[in-house]
């Protein structure tokens, strides 16, 4: 073979095998890498672009997607320890041109963190308020859609602030009594009693934990490597300490039952979508949203936990598309008549 040939061959090799190396060595030394590079991916790739908004010496960090137009704009506010690019597995399977806005909730990822900060879920309400009229999303009453613990405060933030919100979706809601416990509330009173509370079960501080914690969530069961929970682990512990104040405090009376104590003063139409097999928050719930809220659509998801957003992304858009669809409708005919 020819010697420049040979080098070519040598040098298109070694082209190759740096990148491919480098993935190795971020895969099993610094996985955690991988996943922020993972998240910077997909955004780019949906096109959502991260911003800032600042309120007097508060910053909030989020992602968007689109302008607003006709159709209502659609805020999004994620769930406890979690961040704005949860809803990326859902972005992708919204229209291009849909205005989606997902915040970082307060003191989480990019948005400001402070010990002197309210974190009860009327505290977060306002937060998200103040973050509102900064990007002056409320111009047109907007599509408000909350999980978990984000439920929970979208739930009193459409209580609080009706006229900023033309609809809402809550999506296994936090702040509501059940008749039947949960797994998670069983394993919650478990360690209360043997007095070992800073063990909470969405805190992991391991791989293991983490595992569970993904069973616990999830009724799909993902088969996640070894490394790929070392690195989730990895990003979250640096946090885990405000984490475990943010827990106790929304677990507290004041906040533990919020979006109960204020779903009557819901006005806007409100969807509710809850999986089955939740075992973090009890699906009953979603009967007693329906029950106190006049215009309430509720879909109850076979076969999916908690993880609702994450387990069944196609079908938690479509629900959403086809809500909004039918608010416009009924907007229309109300229009004709």
């Amino acid at each position: 073979m020819d010697l420049d040939v040979l080098n070519m061959f040598v040098i298109a090799g070694g082209t190759l095998a740096i990148p491919i190396l480098a993935f190795v060595a971020s895969f099993l030394l610094w996985p955690s890498a991988l996943i922020r590079i993972y998240y910077w991916y997909w955004r780019r790739a949906l096109g959502m672009q991260v911003r800032y908004a600042n309120y007097d010496d508060y910053q909030f960090c989020y992602s968007y997607r689109g302008r607003p137009g006709y159709r209502p704009s659609i805020l999004m506010l994620h769930g406890f320890s979690a961040h704005k690019d949860m809803w990326l597995s859902i972005v992708k399977f919204l229209p291009n041109n849909l205005h989606l806005v997902c915040v970082d909730m307060p003191g989480h990822e990019g948005t400001t963190r402070s010990d002197l900060d309210d974190y009860s879920i009327s505290g977060q309400a306002k937060r998200i308020h103040q973050f509102v009229e900064c990007i002056k999303l409320n111009r047109k009453p907007f599509h408000l859609v909350g999980t978990s613990m984000g439920g929970n405060v979208a739930g009193v933030y459409a209580a609080q602030y009706p006229e900023d919100i033309c609809s809402l979706t809550l999506i296994c809601p936090a702040g509501l009594p059940s008749t039947t416990d949960s797994k998670f509330i069983k394993q919650l009173r478990e360690l209360q009693e043997s007095k070992r509370i800073d063990r909470i079960p969405l805190i992991p501080s391991t791989p293991e934990e983490m595992a569970d914690m993904l069973k616990l969530c999830s009724y799909v069961r993902f088969k996640v490597p070894q490394q790929i929970l070392q690195g989730l682990v990895d990003v979250r512990i640096p946090h885990n300490e405000f984490y475990r104040k943010l827990f106790l405090e929304i677990a507290d009376e004041k906040s533990r039952h919020s979006l109960h104590e204020n779903m009557s003063k819901i006005k806007a139409p409100t969807q509710v979508i809850w999986g089955k097999q939740d075992q973090v928050l009890d699906v009953s719930g979603a009967s007693v949203l329906s029950s106190a809220i006049p215009d309430c659509h509720v879909y109850i998801l076979e076969n999916c936990g908690h993880s609702v957003v994450v387990e069944r992304p196609r079908k938690t858009a479509n629900l959403i598309l086809e809500f909004l669809a039918l608010l416009h409708s009924i907007d229309n005919n109300k229009k004709q008549a």
